[in-house]
């Protein structure tokens, strides 16, 4: 029965550094959003991206502060979906009439979002395991 006990622990424990990184990879993603929105609502964006980044710091585990490279890829990864018809002039049929709006191409967008993405995940579970073992 102890043996069952430290196994709760250690999983317990797992799901809470998992919980950080998803806490940090919010703060990732909305400090990206904020900085492409920087002349609308960027401004208020990056404040709460700030003070939760202090909170994380001070309350969480230094390790899942990579979370926050990976959610700098959701911003990334919104981007292409949007320009996901480009490039070029891409028209849509309207109830009246049609509407046509230029477009980027969605691979640059796709790729760096990727790479933002694996990496920051590559990273927290390099630093995890590495946890587990010291």
């Amino acid at each position: 029965m102890q043996r069952k006990g430290v196994a709760d622990r250690i999983d317990q424990s797992r799901a809470a550094e998992w919980g950080w990184f998803l806490a940090w990879l919010a703060v990732g993603g909305c400090l990206a959003l904020g900085l492409a929105a920087l002349l609308t609502v960027g401004i208020a964006l990056i404040a709460v991206a700030a003070v939760a980044a202090v909170f994380l710091l001070r309350k969480g585990p230094r390790a899942a502060a990579v979370g926050g490279v990976a959610g700098l890829a959701l911003p990334a990864f919104y981007l292409a979906y949007l320009n996901r018809g480009g490039p070029g002039n891409v028209c849509h049929v309207t109830a009246g009439g049609s509407t046509c709006t230029d477009e980027y191409a969605p691979l640059p967008f796709l790729v760096v979002g990727a790479l933002l993405f694996v990496a920051g995940f590559l990273v927290f579970l390099m630093l995890e395991r590495r946890g587990r073992r010291g």
